[in-house]
């Protein structure tokens, strides 16, 4: 997409009367999900049928269709996604949203044609990250909602180099935690967001010092203002969320996008009613603009309830009617002794259709104003008609009900023109499901620290270090391990980054984790070996494996995975688990303490506090927040249970050296847990 040209407006579709009041309102494009591998699980979604009538009904309005199938997927689901994705094609999909590497790698294997758009929930938030997605045979990403205009701009730039587009969500719920690194609902009820399940906890109360009480969620996102500026820098696609929501949210959201990008501006009716009935007490562009903090704090309040009384029969007028979109011309033939002839065009399909031979008139013989009166009446179809042509002999006479069935019969035989699939139909060829069935190996013991002042005097035991990039502090470790250091799975500066791990390379480390996609092109770069770390949500051995071809020389498995399908996955780089330590649960860039206190008052060691009084700690990197869980994975007791991994990592983040020491000395032992702990998800697992 150039410079110069109009963004889509792409809506959301979670039924079908959803898609019907988007494409009504005004979308370029809609978006929805099939009843499996969707982010929206708990959408109405699209079974098979559903899809080929929703791609049929929208080619026929000249509005593209892009699928979601944005989960992580399993090893035993990856053929049945596949398969999907090939019906979906063969339905004539736009696109399709992948969110999963190792089915991307399927998909662009098998379906070269078809577009695959990477979705939100792989993190894409710096331009380092559209090299690694573009040799995967991405051709579209969905940029992190946290983005800055001034991020997004050189995301656009580095897009427009790689003749790649980009996807900018403009409209709708904000989650608290970068899209793709959630945890929190997982851990807490093992409802997976990166499996489509998220039950929202984030919206229950969480307190941080001198808060609201509900500081994990934010207001809702809204860049109606900012479209030109959007359009300036070549976004190619403006994305309104929300598959959740109401048919009359899909139809006033699309609709006020459509007015500022055709008119420089909404109608401040559809706007103002935008705002009152779907908001969380008004909306935020606080990424956008760089001005984060507590103004982008919010909940749905009872008066935002309220608001919402009497809008619907006015939102629902805005698509009760087709929107006539689509151009035509007519000629027809009126001519004595010869059938009646109607032939509509759209420009690149002609149809043709035929009547019987006209009557002679008996009384007022049919002329052109009439005819066209008749050949018009287009307001239940997408077309209007810009331009008529009538050749009637004289003292000829037509009926209007002929004329009619003539008009449906053309408009019917463009309709099958216009939705008819000009491609081959293919299918994938399955692949093999891999199962680990070596050798039992004893893994080694990887320490992870946050704080190089937390390594033990004594680290016998150990295997390797991996240090956290910010660190200042690691002149003295040993240099007789292996050496690595940690990426932050949020990135503000990639030069910063860059610079850092010059730093750390110089000082002997060998090897950078790499929690995203950009990361890994940023430590290449830097001439270290990679290790794709579990922000890269490894969930299937086809993942592994496409890692490994891009340079990682080990992974780190995700931490939803069952530790007997993470013993069972393969991978042709080593393999291991976080084995002990506070998971991080949320990647925030808007910290949850900042809607109390600023940052000098927090010094980097503050919490959030459930409405069960567990603290979860939060943790300052590098211009984002982790918010940690408050119990420890503690699996050293089940140390047996853990062979067929090549290594765990223990992650160390608030303990001090004494308790590190203990920690080490028990998953060497094999020792029963001695505080408060967690088995995490590696045995109850996500749905």
């Amino acid at each position: 997409m150039g410079y110069n040209a109009k963004p889509e407006v792409l809506s959301p579709a979670g039924s079908f009367e959803m898609l019907e009041a988007a494409v009504r309102s005004g979308a370029d494009a809609v978006y929805f999900g099939a009843k499996q591998f969707s982010a929206r699980r708990n959408a109405e979604n699209f079974d098979c049928d559903e899809i080929k009538q929703a791609v049929k009904y929208c080619k026929i309005r000249n509005v593209k269709t892009y699928l979601t199938l944005n989960i992580i997927c399993k090893d035993s689901e990856l053929n049945a996604a596949a398969d999907l994705a090939a019906e979906a094609y063969n339905s004539g999909i736009d696109g399709i949203i992948i969110a999963d590497l190792g089915l991307a790698e399927i998909l662009h294997r098998n379906l070269p044609k078809l577009p695959l758009h990477a979705s939100t929930q792989l993190s894409v938030h710096s331009p380092s990250a559209l090299p690694i997605l573009k040799k995967l045979g991405f051709c579209r990403v969905v940029a992190a909602r946290e983005m800055s205009f001034s991020e997004l701009t050189e995301l656009c730039k580095k897009a427009e180099e790689l003749d790649m587009t980009v996807e900018v969500f403009v409209h709708g719920a904000l989650c608290m935690c970068l899209s793709g690194q959630c945890l929190l609902s997982a851990f807490l009820g093992s409802r997976s967001g990166n499996r489509g399940l998220c039950a929202g906890p984030c919206r229950l109360p969480f307190s941080a010092p001198h808060g609201t009480g509900y500081d994990l969620s934010l207001k809702d996102l809204s860049l109606l203002e900012h479209i030109s500026e959007l359009e300036k820098i070549g976004v190619a696609s403006l994305k309104i969320e929300g598959r959740m929501k109401r048919p009359e949210y899909a139809a006033a959201a699309t609709a006020a996008f459509r007015q500022a990008i055709d008119n420089g501006e909404a109608d401040k009716k559809i706007a103002d009613t935008l705002k009152n009935v779907f908001s969380r007490s008004g909306f935020t562009d606080g990424y956008f603009t760089d001005k984060i903090g507590k103004p982008m704090f919010g909940i749905r309040t009872k008066d935002d309830v309220e608001a919402a009384t009497g809008a619907f029969p006015y939102l629902h007028g805005l698509y009760r009617s087709e929107r006539q979109s689509v151009a035509v011309t007519a000629e027809i033939e009126i001519q004595d002794g010869k059938p009646i002839s109607l032939t509509l065009s759209d420009g690149s399909n002609t149809v043709q259709a035929n009547g019987s031979i006209p009557q002679k008139a008996r009384n007022i013989p049919s002329d052109t104003q009439s005819v066209y009166r008749s050949i018009n009446k287009l307001g239940s179809t997408p077309y209007y008609l810009t331009d008529f042509k009538c050749n009637i002999d004289s003292g000829l006479f037509v009926s209007v009900g002929e004329l009619n069935e003539l008009r449906r019969n053309a408009c019917n035989a463009l309709d099958e023109k216009r939705s008819a699939i000009k491609r081959e139909p293919i299918t994938v060829k399955a692949t093999p499901e891999k199962a680990n069935t070596g050798s039992c190996t004893v893994p080694k013991i990887i320490a992870r620290f946050a704080d190089s002042r937390q390594i033990p005097d004594d680290i016998s035991g150990i295997d390797g270090i991996v240090l956290a990039l910010e660190d200042d502090n690691f002149g003295s470790i040993p240099k007789f391990l292996p050496l690595a250091v940690d990426i932050p799975r949020g990135i503000t500066s990639e030069a910063a980054i860059s610079q850092r791990l010059l730093h750390f390379k110089q000082a002997g480390f060998k090897t950078a984790f790499c929690g995203n996609s950009a990361a890994l092109k940023i430590a290449e770069k830097c001439g270290m070996e990679r290790a794709a770390d579990t922000g890269l949500n490894i969930f299937n051995s086809q993942t592994a494996e496409v890692l490994a071809k891009l340079g990682a020389k080990a992974v780190t498995l995700s931490y939803e995975m069952l530790l007997s399908d993470a013993k069972r996955l393969t991978s042709p780089v080593p393999k291991g688990i976080v084995a002990y330590g506070k998971t991080p649960l949320m990647l925030v860039k808007n910290c949850p303490v900042k809607n109390g206190t600023d940052c000098l008052k927090c010094g980097r060691k503050s919490s959030v506090t459930d409405r069960k009084g567990m603290e979860f700690p939060v943790r300052c990197r590098m211009g984002f927040s982790e918010i940690l869980n408050p119990l420890p994975i503690w699996l050293a007791d089940r140390k047996d249970e853990l062979c067929g991994l090549d290594f765990i990592v223990l992650y160390f983040t608030d303990e001090d050296k004494t308790r590190v020491s203990q920690v080490i000395k028990a998953y060497n032992k094999g020792l029963a847990p001695d505080v408060k702990y967690t088995r995490g998800l590696y045995y109850r697992g996500v749905l």
